[in-house]
């Protein structure tokens, strides 16, 4: 789990605009060692992600961006519709949460990225995933 405040939470765009479009995300990562085979240089990683619309206007999920960088500094992006096969709209004071993953061939790396929305009254914005780092345990000390 991550201790990292700059990693667990992220205030979405609109913040500053009296929080009509306000979202934070919070993001921990794990390892997943009986899914992984490091002498074959696949390490996986699952990563729970929950997204809470701490604004006043209710939005849809419509699609994501990742940058996913391994140790060795290759990256690899990662867009599309929605997350894990929806497009969830989300209420003020509600939240969405999922797990999905990702497939390195170091034993670290990172992932950033940002949310597409539209709110119910048609305003589309970005809300971004602050960056989070992904390791296999005692790979990084």
């Amino acid at each position: 789990m991550n201790t990292d405040p700059s990693q667990e939470s992220s205030p979405g765009a609109g913040a500053g605009d009296g929080d009509a479009y306000a979202f934070t995300v919070q993001v921990e990562p794990r390892y997943i060692p009986g899914e992984s085979a490091p002498e074959q240089g696949r390490h996986v990683f699952a990563y729970t992600i929950v997204v809470e619309n701490v604004g006043e206007q209710a939005a849809r999920l419509m699609s994501r961006r990742w940058l996913i960088t391994d140790g060795d500094g290759r990256k690899q992006e990662v867009q599309g519709p929605g997350v894990v096969g929806k497009q969830p709209r989300i209420p003020p004071g509600e939240s969405f949460r999922y797990t999905s993953a990702a497939v390195l061939e170091t034993a670290v790396g990172c992932m950033e990225g940002h949310y597409e929305f539209h709110a119910d009254d048609g305003a589309a914005f970005t809300v971004p995933i602050p960056a989070f780092t992904l390791a296999m345990p005692n790979a990084v000390h």
